[in-house]
């Protein structure tokens, strides 16, 4: 066995916590049950790698094995890295039968092309989802192992999440082998990021979906506690505003948890109009501009918003309609009229 894939294996073990190696060494598959069972899982982490790359030396293990590994680890601990939300597009409705193994073929075959010295692998999972691990290298390099991209793809569906190595030059080269392997001719980044890989599925696979049930609020304990000398008027006017924020806000988010985004970003679009006596513009010049948002769980931020008292209720559109947006990125421009006395400065 290689000595890089002997180190190789050796540091993705230690990665792993020791009371789940031996977990994670039976989904790997590559270690027989009698060799598992010849490891002492009680000794500290470093003596247990190191027994494990013994035995995988018994077995003439290769880098494709040793990433399988990894794949395992990333699939597993998947919050532990950043994933971007792409979204491929066909050039008409018509849906293919898919095939798994000429989905590897095109994409293996497309990236290497380009680039030879490249490790690619696959594991696929019940839930349709197809891993990809991508080694890097260069046309004199061997691969970086250590600094790999990952692609989660979906069958059937044009989807795609992507956690990018710190090479953005080889992304290009990814996104291309991606349109080619599943028959799409585009592939856009939707601009949502976030460590929760479950959470930007659930925005574009629908799984999360706003409430526009009727809702009637319930106090919280102790809100209808006021002072003796208070005005009943005050009173009453408090609670009902409360209850109406509180409805407001069940009617834009739900009454769910919500998905935890990172990072969200779209372009606006809008015509500015005015009354041709004031002369505000000589030209019909659409107003573009580019909006961000990043918070460490950004729904629910926008979410808090009205309750603390920082956003009239109910929010602004642009805010409430981020897992929308998403869902169509490719018709995400937004084109209003927007006239002067909407402005804000």
């Amino acid at each position: 066995m290689d000595e890089t894939v002997a180190e190789y294996i050796r540091r993705t073990v230690l990665k792993i916590p020791r009371d789940e190696i031996k977990m994670m060494l039976q989904k790997w598959g590559f270690l027989s049950e009698a060799q598992l069972q010849t490891l002492n899982f009680h000794q500290i982490k470093d003596n247990i790698s190191q027994e494990v790359v013994q035995l995988c030396e018994e077995n003439s293990a290769n880098i494709k094995q040793a990433a399988a590994l990894d794949i395992i680890y990333n699939h597993i601990y998947q919050n532990k890295r950043m994933w971007s939300v792409y979204q491929m597009k066909k050039s008409g409705e018509e849906l293919e039968y898919f095939d798994i193994t000429d989905f590897k073929k095109k994409f293996k075959g497309r990236l290497r092309s380009t680039l030879k010295n490249v490790t690619i692998t696959f594991k696929e999972y019940e839930d349709n989802a197809i891993w990809i691990r991508v080694a890097w290298g260069t046309p004199y390099k061997k691969p970086n192992q250590y600094k790999p991209s990952y692609v989660v793809y979906h069958s059937q569906t044009p989807y795609v999440f992507i956690s990018a190595s710190v090479l953005k030059s080889n992304l290009p080269l990814l996104c291309q082998a991606l349109i080619v392997a599943s028959n799409y001719h585009d592939i856009r980044e939707m601009e949502l990021r976030s460590h929760s890989l479950d959470s930007l599925k659930d925005i574009v696979f629908k799984r999360y979906s706003q409430n526009f049930q009727t809702y009637t609020p319930k106090l919280l304990q102790g809100e209808n506690v006021e002072p003796e000398n208070a005005d009943i008027r005050i009173v009453q006017e408090n609670r009902s505003e409360k209850e109406r924020i509180h409805k407001l806000n069940q009617e834009a988010f739900g009454s769910g948890p919500q998905p935890k985004l990172e990072f969200a970003q779209y372009r606006l679009e809008t015509m500015f109009k005015s009354d041709p006596k004031m002369d505000v513009l000589d030209k019909k010049e659409p107003f573009r501009c580019l909006v961000k948002f990043s918070s460490p769980h950004l729904l629910e931020s926008l979410k808090s918003l009205a309750p603390a008292g920082m956003a009239d209720a109910p929010l602004s559109p642009l805010l409430t309609c981020i897992p929308h947006k998403a869902r169509n990125y490719f018709k995400i421009r937004e084109k209003k009229d927007l006239h002067p006395e909407n402005l804000v400065s």
